[in-house]
């Protein structure tokens, strides 16, 4: 998949790993980089490299949890911990982070949050023992909220309102390629070396990725430093709670992204078990369905610009719910087909629903980087708990528990969704189906 693919599609509607590039780009100051400016070129790159790092050492152990099982002598269950501890704190950091930034500045956390990733990794490569690793996962977690917590606000802020849009989908292509990278590349090292091995290299690339934004990334012209006032916080985390519509909303990025990762937290160890007996790097090929599922999802945001959000997110469920149905058959091809059918459900939802959460929140008058942030923290929350229970469920029953999981949250998903459909515009100006798009800044 070309690099080029990720810049035509419309940013809020877009899959990111973090989601969270659906902050509303409202008041860009009137001075900033422009497309074919050095300044410009330098944030793009530096973002997209950010971007991959992050991802992609979030992701890193899934592909890699057989082994990581295996070594331990733990369940599947626990295995999936190395990644349900790492998005815990990743989604409670979130909501700090942005705060930091702005004692800290933008830059400097973004380049401390890459560093301190990497590094970390490289402590769990040679971890000594599981209550090691997962202590370390969940440092992870936390140091890596950095960058997704603050990238929206520094496009905002540094670059001209012509180009905000076309930046924000090189970083989404950044987190995409990411993600994939974290999932492949492990699954691939660990079949020539092991686990530990796998986790260096991606550490390592981290790394060299920390290296690019130190070296491109401008520093900040139009940040002030700023104290944090507690109760303008409070006030502001209170926002989201006052409209069910976003509470609905963040309920929804609970349920289709514990259901997504339910779905493949385990099915490395279903490929890796009999009938199909796959390696781990084999196993781990299925994961190019996701970006599939990521490419195809663009085609819901042409179906929400001509029919609005609140009928394409419950099609977007029905879709994932058949996605997952579909993997039951011990048929690789029919597997690989059904893992591709959730991964366009699920990401058409989630892009439809975390594009709709801040403009909710605008339209309402809630602040909507918090509703953004609420938003995330249940989207990884419920990556966490669902992507944990997933193991105990393959435990339990095998895949066929796996799917009901799954397909009770979608339905949930679904139920919600439809819900919204009936839910009273706060402002039909404001609270639509349309979206920014990364070929200009409109705001339709």
């Amino acid at each position: 998949m070309a690099i080029i693919d990720f810049m035509h599609l419309p940013y809020a509607v877009w899959p990111a790993q973090s989601g969270l590039v659906t902050a509303v780009l409202d008041a860009p100051p009137p001075v900033g980089y422009r497309t074919g400016e050095a300044g410009y070129r330098r944030v793009t790159a530096a973002l997209f490299a950010a971007g991959l790092a992050t991802f992609m050492l979030l992701y890193n152990t899934q592909a890699l949890l057989p082994e990581i099982a295996a070594t331990f002598h733990v369940s599947a269950a626990q295995s999936t911990l190395t990644l349900s501890l790492t998005t815990v704190g990743l989604g409670v950091a979130l909501l700090v982070a942005g705060t930091a930034s702005e004692v800290l500045g933008r830059t400097r956390l973004i380049l401390l949050s890459l560093v301190a990733s990497g590094l970390i990794t490289f402590a769990c490569a040679v971890a000594p023992g599981w209550p090691a690793l997962l202590t370390l996962r969940l440092l992870l977690g936390i140091t890596l909220a950095g960058l997704p917590a603050v990238a929206t606000a520094y496009l905002r802020e540094e670059l001209h309102t012509d180009t905000q849009a076309r930046a924000a989908g090189l970083y989404i292509g950044g987190t995409a390629l990411g993600g994939m990278t974290g999932r492949l590349v492990t699954g691939l090292v660990a079949d020539v070396a092991d686990w530990r091995w796998a986790l260096a290299a991606t550490a390592a690339i981290g790394l060299v990725c920390a290296a690019v934004v130190r070296l491109t990334l401008p520093p900040s012209r139009n940040f002030v430093a700023a104290p944090a006032h507690l109760r303008h916080l409070v006030t502001l985390a209170r926002g989201p709670l006052t409209d069910r519509a976003l509470i609905a909303m963040s309920a929804i990025g609970a349920c289709t992204m514990g259901a997504f990762v339910a779905v493949y937290n385990v099915t490395g160890f279903r490929l890796t078990a009999a009938p199909f007996g796959l390696s781990v790097g084999a196993a781990g090929l299925v994961f190019l369905a996701y970006p599939v599922g990521a490419v195809a999802s663009t085609v819901a945001g042409r179906l929400v610009d001509r029919y609005g959000r609140r009928t394409v997110a419950p099609i977007g469920c029905l879709v994932a719910i058949a996605g997952a149905l579909v993997t039951l058959p011990d048929s690789l091809p029919v597997v690989v087909l059904g893992l591709a059918v959730l991964a366009v459900g699920f990401f058409t939802v989630h892009g439809v629903v975390s594009g709709w959460v801040p403009a909710r929140a605008y339209a309402g008058g809630v602040a909507a980087g918090q509703a953004a942030a609420s938003y995330l923290f249940c989207y990884y929350l419920g990556a966490s708990v669902f992507g944990s229970l997933a193991g105990h469920a393959w435990t339990a029953g095998g895949w066929p528990a796996v799917v009901a999981l799954a397909v009770v949250l979608l339905v949930v998903a679904g139920l919600l969704a439809a819900w919204l459909r009936r839910t009273r515009p706060l402002d039909p100006a404001r609270d639509r189906s349309t979206t920014v798009t990364v070929k200009g800044s409109r705001n339709r």
